[in-house]
């Protein structure tokens, strides 16, 4: 029997969530414990800072750029490379894939995608390489039209609670504070997405044969918005004693002295002039925000985070009950963070930030092979070095289709010296463009001329209206640089200081000879997300 895999992954979930990486709120004793049997990675970086193409690159293993899955509303196309399928082809592996996917648009009622369709048919078979593949989004219905394969169950089995979950992507207020998209969710943990992806893992396992090898992913909508985890949990971690997060500044003087010295779009979105359209909901205003609903945000999410940390738990116990824990390599990561009052900011978007770039990583090695546990390892990796990695513990070369590498098991092996994380806009109004390196303690990222205005497909599904240019547009010259030992909250852009200027040069070259190496696909937008 070779070594089986099990890929947990969470959306929107910061660094700095774990207590293993030096949280002090939420419990996370089981992910904890993961870090201290395996490796602990300090500086994972995501290949893009949103769903879409962080997933993407994920199951292909390449940057987003050649992957063509550049912003959301591109659906990955279903010929594009997948890690299941190569498994499942070239070694026999048995592949599943439970929770949230998102390779396709959820906005999707007409059902042109595979993805929304499957659910509709009740089609839970083979897709993109997962032999059994079952969805999960971050609500059970949008409006009255229940999304993916969870809100079908939930509607055929409770439906009482279809409208329980919070309005995504609406900024509708709600919970104590009126916080956007908050609510004190009335269903029960047992029927919540959480618990019932966790229950059709151990499902799932209990169908796979003990000579069998197989890959599982399991990947749990939270703790992205909506911020509605079951009202029946929030004892856990009452609002009204949280403190506000370490990157919150002091006043609000405080943030608009920070946020002016970023470029424009930073400080526009913080005083509600300018609409985070790509990564918040579009009438979203960061100047309502008040301290409380921060605080109540935050501990909503610390709640979310419990709770995968206890579903991981049952799954793990399963594995041991039934003698396959050993054999198992376990993988905890996310897609991408969440500025959660950084900056006195929340939700995610074209901001290069630690907030946002920087993953929870953990892999905890078959405990039959000879690794060195409870490892940190500071050198940089990046999302794709995960497919890699999974394609070397079933025993196969790694593909060329995949552009990461075999993740190192310390930082004495070399080759990992730098992440790099890219931005290009949804909306063609907007028509941004970050490129972002990681490199010795240095984040440095570079402004590419705005494209505000020009077609990129959007505008053949919703209309001519999203060419309208963007009122803020860059030249090319704009950029950030941050000294992340001396500037961990990423408040102190040295970009434009004089003494920098041979770094940033440095940086900018090693960034654009390394993304000069790259393939490119061009793909159309072809929905809103």
């Amino acid at each position: 029997m070779g070594r089986n895999i099990l890929l947990i992954t969470t959306d929107q979930q910061r660094f700095d969530s774990l207590r293993c990486n030096g949280s002090t709120v939420a419990n996370t004793p089981v992910v904890d414990r993961l870090a201290q049997e395996g490796i602990n990675y300090q500086r994972a970086y995501n290949q893009n800072t949103v769903c879409m193409p962080a997933r993407s690159s994920i199951l292909t293993g390449q940057y987003v750029r050649t992957h063509g899955v550049i912003a959301n509303g591109i659906p990955l196309p279903e010929s594009a490379p997948s890690v299941a399928a190569y498994l499942n082809d070239k070694a026999g592996y048995r592949t599943a894939l439970i929770g949230k996917a998102h390779f396709e648009p959820g906005f999707d009622f007409n059902l042109k995608w595979n993805e929304n369709k499957r659910a509709v048919k009740g089609d839970i078979g083979y897709w993109r390489g997962f032999e059994r593949s079952i969805q999960a989004m971050h609500a059970a219905a949008f409006g009255k039209i229940p999304l993916a394969h969870y809100g079908r169950w939930l509607k055929d089995n409770h439906p009482e609670h279809m409208q329980s979950y919070a309005d995504l992507l609406g900024a509708v207020p709600g919970g104590d504070t009126l916080a956007p998209e908050t609510k004190n969710n009335p269903i029960p943990t047992e029927w919540y997405h959480t618990n019932w992806i966790a229950n059709l893992v151990i499902q799932q396992l209990d169908e796979y044969k003990e000579n069998e090898n197989w890959f599982i992913w399991m990947s749990f909508p939270d703790p992205h918005h909506p911020w509605d985890p079951p009202a029946s949990e929030l004892y856990r971690i009452p609002w009204q004693e949280l403190s506000l997060p370490d990157g919150y500044p002091k006043s609000r003087e405080d943030a608009i002295k920070i946020l002016s010295k970023k470029p424009a779009h930073w400080l526009a979105y913080y005083e509600g002039k300018w609409s985070n359209a790509e990564g918040a909901p579009m009438n979203f205003n960061p100047s309502m925000l008040t301290e409380d609903m921060v605080r109540e945000i935050n501990a909503k999410v610390h709640v979310m985070n419990e709770l995968i940390d206890e579903s991981c738990g049952k799954v793990i116990d399963h594995l041991s009950q039934k003698g396959w824990l050993d054999d198992t390599d376990i993988f905890f990561t996310t897609d991408h963070g969440e500025m959660q009052g950084d900056f006195g900011l929340i939700y995610k978007g074209p901001f290069h930030t630690d907030s946002l770039m920087r993953l929870p990583f953990i892999w905890r090695p078959s405990k039959n092979v000879n690794v060195k546990r409870g490892v940190k390892v500071t050198n940089p990796i990046q999302q794709i070095d995960l497919t890699a990695t999974i394609c070397d513990i079933a025993g196969l070369a790694v593909p060329s289709w995949c552009q990461g590498k075999v993740l190192p098991q310390s930082d004495s092996q070399t080759g990992f010296d730098r992440a790099v994380c890219e931005w290009d806009s949804q909306f063609p109004g907007y028509g941004m463009h970050l490129r972002t390196i990681y490199r010795d303690g240095w984040v440095a990222t570079f402004y590419e001329k705005s494209t505000g205005g020009i077609p990129n497909g959007l505008e053949e599904v919703m209309g001519n209206q999203v060419l309208a240019k963007n009122p803020i547009q860059y030249d090319g010259n704009e950029g950030e640089l941050y000294n992340l030992n001396d500037d961990p909250h990423q408040f102190v852009n040295l970009f434009g200081e004089t003494s920098h200027k041979a770094l940033v040069s440095d940086l900018k070259s090693d960034l654009y000879d390394a993304l000069s190496q790259l393939p490119v696909t061009n793909l159309k937008v072809e929905a809103p997300a």
